[in-house]
């Protein structure tokens, strides 16, 4: 979605001579695209530090290795992270990011039958249509239970009341080191946004690609 609204917008915008393509990359414009969606639904905002370029290659088994599972563990979640730079308190706080967005069955079929710190009458919810025979595996449920179109703390208040859909969600709040900061975001709001807001930039500061690396792409979706 962030690529085509980007594509869109950029376009928009070149078309009326307000941007010119060597202006903005289109990595920047990924970044714009989703503070603004984020925004727009009720999230915080942030300036967006612009200059990276764009990369020439991409690598579906790199980003598979290093983007965390679904099923992850606390541990996996934290040293996946680190590796980037990025510290537990970051971890808890971007997972925030669950407050909008869906899941499919097959992602939390294991968890809403299997494990036992999750909320009964949650459980039997999801499990309605995400049968644990067969079928149903690309159901989609939201990650947030209580108001999945909007962007707040209640990703957090799921947490608490075991509600997690994903198991990776609920390791945050399960008797160990982030259950703090978890109960935390769960009563205050400005706290979760303004934390938030920070490690955005702070992501976006990972391993850019500037000066002469890389390429101002005239197109999203593919190099020049």
């Amino acid at each position: 979605m962030w690529i085509i609204l980007c594509s869109h917008e950029s376009s928009n915008l070149e078309r009326h001579g307000v941007l010119q393509p060597r202006d903005v990359t289109r990595f920047d414009w990924l970044w714009v695209a989703g503070q603004r969606i984020c925004e727009l639904l009720g999230g915080p905002s942030w300036a967006v530090p612009l200059g990276r370029r764009d990369a020439r290659t991409a690598s579906i088994d790199t980003a598979n290795n290093d983007i965390p599972g679904p099923s992850s563990d606390l541990t996996t979640l934290t040293t996946k992270f680190a590796a980037k730079g990025l510290s537990p308190s970051d971890l808890t706080v971007l997972s925030g990011a669950h407050t909008i967005g869906q899941s499919e069955c097959q992602f939390f079929k294991t968890r809403i039958y299997n494990e036992t710190n999750i909320d009964t009458k949650f459980a039997t919810s999801r499990q309605a249509n995400c049968p644990f025979s067969s079928g149903g595996e690309t159901t989609l449920a939201p990650l947030d239970s209580l108001t999945p179109n909007r962007f707040d703390n209640n990703y957090y208040k799921d947490l608490v009341a075991n509600r997690g859909l994903l198991h990776s969600d609920q390791v945050l709040f399960n008797g160990g080191s982030q259950d703090s900061l978890v109960r935390t975001y769960s009563t205050n709001n400005v706290a979760f946004f303004n934390d938030f807001a920070a490690a955005m930039v702070k992501m976006s500061k990972i391993s850019p690609l500037t000066g002469t690396s890389g390429e101002i792409r005239k197109n999203c979706r593919v190099i020049n």
